[in-house]
């Protein structure tokens, strides 16, 4: 284990790594939930305390879109459109069948704007010029 590992906070960030791992993964889920960047908080944060969780992410069914996004240091064109068209369906379809109050569809309706905004300006852009690549 590398020394930036025996930090006193190991302990923190692990269980910090383990909550938003469980938000990110229920994100995919619900709308409003910002999937994506908990996630890349999560691989950050067993990046900085422990080395089995961090494999244990990246080798899971949410690892390759954390390596991609990691190795390509952002998001192309193609995969900000898709990730913001498929949130803002899910919003549709929640505040149109599922959500009745009012006061819960605004603050949905909020989260998504929010989302829209973080993935369209925050996240950085990449050109991706490998032809394997599907994003």
């Amino acid at each position: 284990m590398s020394d930036y590992k025996k930090t006193p906070f190991r302990p923190l960030l692990i269980v910090l790594g383990i909550i938003t791992t469980v938000l990110g993964f229920m994100g995919i889920f619900v709308p409003g939930l910002p999937a994506t960047p908990l996630l890349l908080l999560s691989s950050w944060l067993f990046y900085r305390s422990s080395e089995k969780l961090h494999n244990a992410l990246h080798k899971s069914f949410l690892g390759d879109k954390i390596r991609e996004y990691e190795k390509n240091k952002g998001l192309s064109i193609k995969g900000k459109l898709y990730a913001i068209s498929l949130m803002l369906i899910m919003v549709t379809i929640s505040i149109t069948f599922f959500i009745t109050n009012p006061t819960v569809k605004i603050i949905v309706i909020c989260a998504a704007a929010v989302g829209t905004i973080v993935v369209g300006f925050v996240v950085p852009t990449v050109k991706i010029n490998n032809q394997n690549n599907t994003q």
